[in-house]
C-alpha cells in the first residue's frame, strides 16, 4: 500500500470539498474514461466498509457504447411493460419517468437512463447477504467522491437494478445468488448542476434534552 504523503491538514479539506461539489451529473461529454481511471475509482469503492469485513461486491463494467445503448433500451421497454401492468398509476408513472429521461436523450434515439454516460458500472452482491443494501450502498459513494477527485462525474442509478428484467440480463454474466443493487454512471460531465438546498432542522442531540419529568 502506498503511504500518504500529504500532511493530513491537505488532504482533509480536498475530501471535504469533493462532498460539498460531487453533483448527479446526467450529461456526459462523448469522452471515453481511461481503463486506469475507472480502476481507481473501483478502488474507492472498495475501500468503503462492510459489515463483518465482507467485502461481498463485484463490479460488472461496460464500456462500449453500443452496449451501453442496447442496456438502456432493454431497462426501458422493460419498465414500460411493467408500469403498464400497474394500471392507471403505472402509466402516470411512465408518462413522468419518460419525460424526464427523455429530456436528458434524445428525440432521435429515445429516452437513456444511463444519460450518454462512457461508463456503465453494475454494481452487485449476494441477495443472500443481508447487510448488501447498506455495503453496496457505500461502496457507491467512496466511488462517486473518488470519480470527483480524478475530474470525473458520476450519477447513482437505482433503475439499475431493472436490468435483471431485462432479457439481455445474461449479457452480464452475473451468477446466481448475485443481484444487483444499483448502477453507477461515471464519465466526463456536460453540465454543472446547482447544489440543492439541504434542510438543516433535522439533528437533535439528545443529550441537550432535558430529562422527561
Amino acid at each position: 500500500m502506498e503511504t500518504i504523503t500529504k500532511p493530513v491538514a491537505e488532504i482533509i479539506p480536498e475530501v471535504i470539498r469533493n462532498l460539498y461539489e460531487r453533483r448527479s451529473v446526467r450529461r456526459y461529454l462523448d469522452r471515453a474514461v481511461a481503463r486506469e481511471l475507472i480502476e481507481q475509482v473501483i478502488d474507492a469503492g472498495r475501500m468503503a466498509p462492510t459489515a463483518m469485513n465482507k467485502q461481498p461486491w463485484k463490479f460488472y463494467v461496460l464500456t462500449e457504447p453500443e452496449s451501453i445503448k442496447e442496456f438502456s433500451k432493454s431497462i426501458v421497454k422493460t419498465l414500460a411493460k411493467e408500469m403498464m401492468h400497474e394500471g392507471p398509476a403505472g402509466i402516470a408513472k411512465l408518462a413522468v419517468g419518460a419525460l424526464y429521461n427523455l429530456y436528458y436523450g434524445s428525440l432521435l434515439e429515445g429516452p437513456d437512463v444511463f444519460y450518454g454516460a462512457p461508463v456503465v458500472i453494475f454494481i452487485t452482491a449476494s441477495k443472500d447477504e443481508p447487510w448488501a443494501c447498506y455495503d453496496t450502498s457505500m461502496c457507491a459513494q467512496n466511488m462517486m467522491l473518488a470519480a470527483k477527485a480524478l475530474g470525473l462525474d458520476s450519477c447513482p442509478l437505482g433503475v439499475g437494478k431493472s436490468v435483471e428484467h431485462t432479457p439481455i440480463y445474461y449479457k452480464l454474466r452475473i451468477p446466481y445468488p448475485e443481484k444487483v443493487f444499483l448502477a453507477l454512471v461515471i464519465g466526463y460531465g456536460d453540465e454543472k448542476p446547482d447544489a440543492y438546498k439541504r434542510m438543516k432542522d433535522n439533528v437533535v442531540y439528545v443529550n441537550d434534552l432535558q430529562p422527561a419529568e
